[in-house]
This record gives structure tokens, sequence and C-alpha cells, in this order.
């Protein structure tokens, strides 16, 4: 009975340790700005977009390149 109230007290030890270790190192997080947040948001929405119209030019291609090679017409 002692040991499974000693193995209690330690998990409970460890749980608080975990926790106080995560929340030392969210203090140390430096959080992008606003503006930041932003940039950053058109950033990517530019890259994808970029990637999406290369992957459709490459689509496009492969597809008449098909249509060239088998004969055929869709």
């Amino acid at each position: 009975m002692a040991d499974s109230a000693v193995a209690k007290t330690k998990r409970w030890t460890r749980m608080k340790e975990y926790f106080r270790g995560i929340r030392s190192e969210i203090k140390k997080v430096v959080w992008p700005t606003k503006k930041e947040t932003y940039r950053y948001t058109g950033v990517v929405l530019v890259t994808c977009a970029l990637f999406a119209f290369f992957f459709w030019i490459l689509d496009t291609g492969f597809l008449k390149l098909l249509e060239v090679v088998l004969n055929i017409s869709m």
C-alpha cells in the first residue's frame, strides 16, 4: 500500500516538474508581432499560389503530351 502512495507522489512530482518546464520554455518564446504575422501569412499564400500554378502548368503540359503521344482528345 505504501509503495502505491509513493508512486503516486512521484508521478505528481514528475508531472508538476514537466509543466513547470513547459511554462519556462513558453516564456522564452519570441512571438511575432501582428505586422510580421500578416507578412508571413502573405508569403505563405503567395508561395502556395505559385506552386499551384506551377503544378497546373505541369499537369496541363503532361496532358497535352499524352494526347499527342496516344493520339487521343480530351
